[in-house]
């Protein structure tokens, strides 16, 4: 199998662009990386390639699932090796991109929360609580027994709080661990690692553009379709960055001018996460896509892949 080209960033850098680009010249076939994007019926708010857009590219890990499923990292994890596999067969290069990086870490180094930790009645349970009494307290009770986790997780991020006190009580060890163990094994795939960037200011103008083409491009049409198919608010893609906060609009918490409010802050708040998380990785090749033209880049990415590409065949 030829490596995996991973191209990594922040929402709104230009990944999917430049990915279509990177493809046509390596002969490549794309795999989303987006934890949003696997569902059905979610396409403005997750910036989902339209087919015109994808260009004749093969694409990946998209409408896998529908909003009402349950999708977990190991789901993504045994779907995208399928995909890998058909494309050794077809000798296609493999093009992972996206910003959601556990799904990305969970590909090249086969990390996966056990599929079989699960308690059922112990989620129910905490779903309860976060909604009455709110994601602090149990972020708190993660804080008690797995404070490295708490640390990285923000409170408002039910689904994992709840999914890291699960592999917890299930397990008896703390996530944490799991991911320190992880670290210590070698990759389980080869890969070349690209990172893109923007200056900024220019990116958080780029992500405010964006939220205002989403809403004239029909995303509260969208939010109130997948809620009148019975998704409750709690349900995970309605949690999803760009529908969280029309469904707050919708319930009458705010009005419409708030929503597109926070969902911009909460989207440029999303950008330096991300960044924060791949700038761990130092493997990472970062291009600055306000100092390089797409041109450039791409021809800067497959050199180096090409390259590495050659030094894996010659090992």
């Amino acid at each position: 199998m030829r490596p995996i080209l991973v191209i990594v960033g922040p929402t709104a850098v230009g990944k999917t662009d430049l990915s279509i680009a990177v493809a046509r010249a390596v002969d490549g076939e794309i795999i989303s990386a987006d934890s949003m994007q696997v569902y059905k019926g979610m396409d403005i708010g997750t910036a989902k390639p339209t087919e015109n857009e994808r260009q004749g590219i093969p694409h990946h890990m998209l409408d896998v699932v529908t909003p009402d499923q349950e999708f977990s990292v190991a789901d993504y994890q045994r779907m995208v090796e399928e995909t890998l596999r058909s494309l050794a067969e077809r000798d296609k290069t493999p093009i992972l991109t996206g910003g959601t990086g556990l799904y990305i870490r969970a590909v090249l180094d086969g990390f996966v929360f056990d599929p079989e930790a699960r308690d059922e009645e112990l989620r129910v349970q905490l779903e309860k609580m976060a909604s009455t009494r709110g994601g602090v307290v149990l972020h708190q009770r993660l804080a008690e027994v797995d404070p490295d986790s708490a640390k990285r997780l923000h409170p408002n991020d039910h689904r994992r709080v709840i999914r890291a006190l699960e592999v917890y009580h299930t397990t008896g060890q703390p996530l944490s661990r799991h991911l320190a163990a992880q670290k210590r094994q070698p990759p389980r795939h080869p890969s070349v690692k690209f990172g893109l960037t923007r200056n900024r200011r220019r990116l958080y103008d780029r992500i405010n553009l964006r939220v205002d083409l989403m809403m004239e491009t029909g995303l509260l049409d969208e939010v109130k379709q997948l809620m009148s198919q019975g998704l409750e608010g709690s349900a995970t893609a309605l949690q999803a960055l760009g529908y969280k906060e029309l469904v707050g609009y919708l319930r009458g918490e705010y009005d419409l001018t708030e929503a597109v409010r926070r969902l911009k802050r909460d989207t440029r708040r999303y950008a330096k996460r991300q960044l924060t998380w791949f700038r761990r990785d130092q493997e990472i090749i970062w291009l600055d896509l306000d100092q390089i033209s797409r041109e450039d880049a791409v021809e800067k990415i497959t050199g180096i892949y090409w390259r590495n590409f050659h030094t894996e065949h010659e090992i």
